[in-house]
């Protein structure tokens, strides 16, 4: 049921952030957006390697849609809290994407993959979703480019969001073996 409830609440999160981003009134979203994130953190079987998953999550995400957004193919419609960075509300949801590493998406672990080609096809029609929304807008003469960008980023992303997992969740367990 956890499962369910982190992809439902991971939905409502997304169009949250990304209606808010469209009507320039993000506070909301992100502040409801980051409770939540809190929340499943903090009831998560291990909080340590979990906030450290998120922040993971959080550095690639900045990184490679700040990255995206100076190459000129995105532009985000809110770009607060900077216009040198990806906006605030992108990197909300950069975490939240995190958080279903160990909820909602827990089927694709192992499955390096198929999480590959999910990230790869998901990413980019959500960023598509959201400039329909009108939280942002690809650079014009450059949606194609741009698109295919976002798409390697998230076939990039989710597998290794399982990894930077799976790599947490190893190394309590081999510093309890090395201090036998």
């Amino acid at each position: 049921m956890a499962k369910f409830w982190n992809f439902v609440i991971f939905q409502l999160g997304w169009f949250a952030c990304v209606l808010g981003a469209a009507n320039k009134d993000v506070l909301w979203a992100v502040v409801a957006t980051l409770a939540y994130i809190a929340f499943h953190a903090w009831r998560s079987p291990s909080p340590k390697t979990e906030i450290s998953l998120l922040l993971k999550a959080f550095v690639f995400g900045l990184a490679a849609d700040t990255l995206i957004m100076h190459l000129g193919y995105l532009d985000f419609r809110d770009d607060w809290p900077s216009p040198y960075l990806s906006p605030l509300w992108m990197w909300v949801l950069w975490v939240l994407v995190a958080t279903t590493i160990n909820g909602s998406l827990t089927w694709l672990r192992g499955r390096p993959v198929l999480g590959a080609v999910l990230g790869g096809i998901a990413g980019p029609m959500s960023y598509e979703a959201g400039i329909r929304m009108g939280a942002g807008s690809w650079v014009p003469g450059t949606e194609i480019t741009g698109f295919i960008l976002v798409g390697v980023v998230w076939a990039v992303a989710i597998p290794l969001f399982f990894y930077w997992d799976r790599v947490n969740q190893v190394q309590p367990s081999q510093k309890s073996v090395n201090s036998v």
